[in-house]
């Protein structure tokens, strides 16, 4: 068997007498999808940044294709092999963007940063292309767009250094539901023909029965329940799994019951 494209081993972080993650352990297969599901606070966006590298645990290991990754790296050729081996959407790709500059800057930038030896303008159509932006994108700047169109440029710019591991922080709760279904679309088109990797972070059910092979559920930093992504989300053992299903809006749904509900368990 090939090792997993990204394997995390009991990884912890605190902040003061907060553990904000407790010894959460997960492997992503290459070419998987795999989602992490929580409300807030519990603990799946932390994990999200020790995987990428803009936090460090305190104790546990991040391995990415069999190599382990170090917490420190020195120099600028070791952040660039690096970031090349993660890289991260995020929710709201205005923030990430630079509203100064063209859609075709910000990749030709990227691809200067981690492949100087190539032409930049063939694998520049070739992103817009792969994730459905027309030609004439290339000259906009991100305010001119919309915010499925900038999220398609967030991913365009995560794609173009070839991750083996693409990490999602709720990289579609800010959009409309039909631009989600959209960009979700794209993504698995994206996922069938390149085999990159998945981690998806979200509170939200439905993406994760759309887009993930397999599921974690976490609450207050540890992993409480894991499987298949049909399994969990069909036939949960753990009562939080059942309150997180519960609490999707449905015909006789009781959020007062839910309430109650959640504060018991």
């Amino acid at each position: 068997m090939s090792e997993p494209a990204l394997q995390v081993v009991d990884l912890t972080r605190a902040y003061g007498a907060v553990r904000a993650v407790d010894g959460v352990s997960f492997a992503l297969p290459r070419g998987g999808s795999l989602g992490i599901v929580g409300e807030s606070g519990s603990g799946k966006t932390t994990t999200a940044r020790i995987v990428v590298g803009l936090e460090q645990a305190d104790s546990g290991e991040v391995v990415v294709g069999g190599r382990r990754r170090p917490t420190a790296v020195r120099g600028r050729a070791g952040r660039l092999a690096r970031a090349r081996e993660v890289q991260m959407v995020f929710q709201d790709p205005y923030l990430s963007l630079d509203p100064r500059t063209s859609v075709e800057s910000v990749l030709r930038e990227t691809l200067r940063l981690h492949f100087p030896d190539r032409n930049p303008a063939p694998r520049v159509r070739e992103l817009l292309d792969h994730v459905g932006l027309p030609a004439r994108a290339a000259d906009a700047r991100p305010g001119q767009l919309s915010g499925g169109q900038r999220q398609r440029v967030a991913i365009a710019r995560a794609l173009a250094v070839e991750p083996a591991v693409l990490v999602l922080d709720e990289a579609v709760a800010a959009l409309d539901v039909s631009v989600q279904a959209q960009i979700l679309n794209l993504l698995a088109d994206i996922r069938e023909q390149t085999g990159v990797s998945y981690l998806f972070i979200t509170h939200d059910l439905g993406v994760v029965r759309c887009v993930t092979d397999d599921v974690i559920v976490m609450r207050h930093g540890r992993v409480i329940e894991a499987g298949a992504t049909a399994d969990v989300l069909t036939a949960p053992r753990h009562p939080y799994t059942r309150l997180l299903l519960d609490s999707v809006p449905h015909p006789g749904w009781d959020p007062e019951q839910i309430a109650a509900a959640r504060k018991a368990l």
